[in-house]
């Protein structure tokens, strides 16, 4: 082992939150380290975690592909284009994925080099006294020692016990990577993976089936927005079945038996081409800490953190998807920055009330803040105003006049306490909630700022006004 290098701050891992952490760090002047393990496609090392490498990134390139393939076929008929003997190629959709890919991990290495950053490549293992051995993909081992240590080590898909991965059942980055559009596809989870991936192979002609252990579809969403959501997803033939408990799997010539009970308690058999396990993730800390570092590690495989991400551990702290809060790549951002600035003396901050979800498929969800369920629930008394896409002149012009706007204001106070919305680009519009509610605005603020005409923000302006009843294009 080489002789122990000295850094202000070693991270644990280049995902969103490790690398975020290890920029803003060396942008505040602290001598800074980042430890990487992830090898890209071609076998060399690659930044950006699950995120930029298997995750956000590609899923959003294959999304945008399989769209325009949709929209051949399903919209722009309306447009009065047509196309005759119009065809997918895979493997060039799966090349250009793979090259946005390498656009944006090579993006991570020269940020990294701009910023004075000391990259190490290899498995990184916390030891008592804020010390890190990197065992590194040459063999070699280097011991770095940090004034303060970031863990970002990010998660893992989690792998069925009767399920297990291989060729033909597969996990999100399988699902990538298919050579050809499976006639059949089985998906088990109807959460935000298995929603976004079985609609790429869905619109290129794959006979998509979800099974859903839960009863009810997107119960993290507002209610309303789920049921415009499932009545959308049907007219595209995406088989959402809910209340379905998978037994078992078994490999066939004729392809993957699933076994599973419906929702009446009765004994199904499934038969697909190949089976996407998309039932959630877990926290990748599996020999990340030795004994003695005093950081603790809760049932779920997550490092306990207090609300600053410090692990109690004089020095160390956690940040991203391997500790409490939602998986969300901007949320290890946000974690990432702040932690960096706290080490730096500066009063960094996460503000969890604020953090908006997002699932890319078509029409797009999205949603900040509490829903009418939560606030029913709470006890929380409340107004709802909300505006469909169908009487917005931008959308109807576009063919995608799908889903509303819902925005949620305090009864007395008039603050916004959530906005809800489903349909073309509220990845984008989700934003004027997550702003107002940052800023403690109301929904009458809202509602008296100008929006863009014509534009899908009207949407947001009228659902503000209608808290109040007083839209302007539809009857109150």
């Amino acid at each position: 082992m080489s002789e122990q290098q000295q850094f202000d701050v070693v991270v644990i891992g280049a995902g969103p939150a490790g690398y975020h952490a290890a920029i803003r760090a060396a942008q505040l002047g602290l001598k800074t380290a980042c430890i990487d393990a992830a090898l890209g496609k071609d076998g060399q090392p690659a930044l950006g975690g699950t995120c930029l490498r298997v995750g956000c990134i590609p899923s959003k390139a294959l999304l945008d592909s399989s769209r325009q393939f949709w929209n051949m076929h399903h919209i722009f008929d309306q447009h009065g284009i047509s196309f005759s003997n119009e065809k997918i190629d895979v493997g060039t959709m799966v090349g250009r994925k793979d090259k946005i890919v390498k656009q944006f991990t090579g993006g991570i290495a020269q940020l990294f080099k701009a910023n004075k950053i000391t990259t190490f490549y290899g498995f990184g293992q916390l030891q008592p006294g804020n010390v890190v051995v990197v065992k590194q993909h040459d063999g070699s081992t280097v011991e770095l020692k940090g004034t303060n240590v970031i863990i970002a080590a990010g998660s893992d898909s989690i792998e069925l016990p009767f399920a297990k991965f291989g060729e033909h059942i597969v996990d999100n980055v399988g699902a990538l990577d298919f050579t050809e559009v499976p006639k059949r596809l089985g998906v088990i989870g109807a959460g935000v993976i298995g929603l976004e991936l079985g609609s790429v192979w869905n619109r290129l002609g794959s006979q998509v089936t979800i099974l859903e252990g839960l009863p009810n579809f997107l119960a993290a969403a507002d209610g309303e927005v789920a049921k415009v959501a499932a009545r959308e997803f049907k007219k595209q033939n995406l088989d959402i079945r809910l209340g379905c408990k998978v037994s078992n799997t078994e490999v066939k010539k004729d392809g993957v038996h699933v076994s599973y009970t419906d929702d009446k308690g009765a004994t199904q058999e499934l038969v697909v081409d190949k089976l996407l396990v998309a039932v959630g993730r877990r926290a990748a800390t599996k020999n990340l800490l030795a004994d003695g570092t005093g950081v603790k590690v809760n049932e779920r495989g997550q490092i306990e953190v207090d609300e600053h991400c410090h692990t109690g551990v004089d020095g160390v702290w956690a940040v991203g998807d391997c500790v409490r809060g939602p998986m969300l790549a901007h949320k290890g951002f946000e974690e990432g920055i702040a932690v960096a600035e706290l080490i730096a003396g500066l009063p960094g901050h996460v503000n969890f009330d604020t953090i908006p979800w997002v699932i890319y498929t078509e029409p797009e969800i999205a949603w900040v803040g509490k829903t009418e369920e939560q606030l029913k629930a709470e006890g929380i008394p409340y107004k709802a105003g909300s505006f469909p896409f169908a009487a917005v002149g931008r959308a109807v012009a576009m063919a995608e006049p799908a889903g509303f706007v819902k925005v949620l204001a305090h009864a007395e106070t008039d603050t916004v306490l959530g906005m809800h919305l489903v349909g073309a680009n509220v990845s984008e519009l989700v934003h004027e909630g997550v702003l107002t509610m940052e800023f403690k605005g109301s929904a009458d603020d809202l509602a008296r700022i100008c929006h863009a005409h014509p534009s899908l923000s009207e949407a947001v302006h009228d659902a503000a006004m209608a808290v109040h009843k007083r839209a302007i294009h539809k009857a109150n």
